[in-house]
């Protein structure tokens, strides 16, 4: 049996976004859990989210030439089997190793490993389906993980508030069976070609064009300013801003994501009318604007305030940048895809990464070190300009 409509492609696309929001957003809920139930150190915590998108740049890598080679449709369907198996590891490999902490690492790099496949293949399945305003169709998708984001954050607060945070295994095997699903609906809708062999760029030609080193640039700063927020937003609440965990992760990362993919989704629908470029820009000023208000702010609300609108001023940056870098160079094929992923792979890394260290060089305070992730928006106001300035 084949789905033949290209727009069920395009609904298993969405649930892979929705897969990549819970590899990226579900072990960050638990940090605080972690390190009482496991007796992991802030140094320790950090080096889950850096290995987490560090995987995700290795296999970006690596997928810029395996890809082709074995098929979109074997690597998408295994991708959402390594997905899986990770996030519900989380449950039972740390007894089954002995190591908690080795347990945790292990589920860690086997759902990264998913995440960074579905990473490069999502946006090209869509881009190469038959559809009208590509920028709108690539911010949409996009919007998918964003509300993957909110679901993860508001149903585990629900779980939680229901059944207690102790109980958060059994909710590592519910978020698992996402991906499984999905898994068995790519083995049915119809995936079209991404580039023709004859218009693709070879990867020598495409790693000496400055329009691809342009975007290089601006996907790592977007994956920065994203994650740099994101991935601390529920610590940050409950131990820089001493709100409730509840609170803090509805308040913090949950209207992040739903501010993010409104931003997405309004851009999505609206891409006639809104030009890129201006709304890049804009989007920069507003988000370096954020880190500054949660970071210096003395009131509670503010600062929540500050960490959520950032989700807004984030949304455009990164399946912006996927345009555009289409747009000049509409012979990029798979391996500009990939090497674009491992860029914002390497921004998600560097992003929390740095905060973290910060925070633990200035004895534990997220607060102050937020004020470091000004540097992110910085690069995307100096990225948009070179990019768009730039010819294949």
């Amino acid at each position: 049996m084949t789905l033949r409509s290209y727009r069920h492609t395009i609904y298993a696309s969405y649930l892979g976004y929705i897969t990549q929001a819970i590899v990226n957003n579900f072990a960050p809920l638990l940090f605080l859990t972690f390190a009482g139930e496991f007796g992991l150190t802030l140094g320790s915590i950090t080096l889950i989210p850096t290995l987490n998108f560090a995987v995700q740049l290795a296999v970006d890598l690596l997928s810029a030439r395996v890809v082709d080679r074995i098929g979109y449709r074997k690597c998408v369907i295994f991708a959402h089997f390594v997905c899986a198996l990770g996030i519900a590891g989380l449950a039972f490999f740390p007894a089954l190793l002995g190591s908690a902490y080795a347990g945790i690492l292990l589920s860690v790099v086997l759902y990264a490993v998913g995440g960074g496949i579905i990473e490069v293949l999502i946006s090209p399945i869509v881009e190469s389906c038959p559809t009208e305003e590509k920028a709108g169709a690539m911010s949409l998708l996009h919007s998918f993980y964003c509300w993957g984001h909110v679901a993860v954050v508001a149903l585990s607060t629900v779980f939680f508030r229901a059944f207690g945070v102790a109980n958060w295994r059994t909710l590592a095997y519910v978020w698992a069976l996402i991906p499984l699903g999905n898994m068995l609906y790519f083995g049915f809708v119809p995936i079209y070609p991404i580039t023709a062999e004859s218009k693709r760029l070879p990867l020598k030609r495409l790693l000496g064009s400055g329009v691809f080193w342009a975007a290089f640039f601006l996907m790592v700063c977007a994956g920065a300013s994203e994650q740099a927020m994101s991935q601390w937003a529920s610590a940050f609440a409950e131990s820089g801003l001493r709100v409730s965990k509840t609170a803090g992760d509805l308040l913090g990362p949950c209207a992040f994501a739903a501010l993010m993919g409104t931003a997405r989704a309004v851009y999505g629908n609206n891409s006639r009318r809104l030009p890129l470029k201006k709304m890049m820009l804009g989007s920069a000023v507003l988000c370096a604007v954020c880190y500054i208000t949660a970071s210096l702010s003395a009131s509670p609300v503010w600062g929540l305030l500050g960490c959520a609108v950032c989700g807004l001023s984030v949304g455009v940056f990164w399946p912006g940048t996927f345009s555009l870098a289409t747009l000049k160079l509409p012979g990029g094929g798979t391996a500009m895809f990939a090497l674009l992923a491992l860029a914002g792979d390497l921004g998600c890394t560097l992003g929390p990464t740095a905060v973290g260290f910060a925070a633990n060089a200035l004895g534990g305070g997220l607060k102050p070190a937020l004020l470091l992730g000004v540097i992110f928006p910085a690069g995307i106001l100096l990225g948009v300009p070179w990019l768009t300035g730039r010819k294949g």
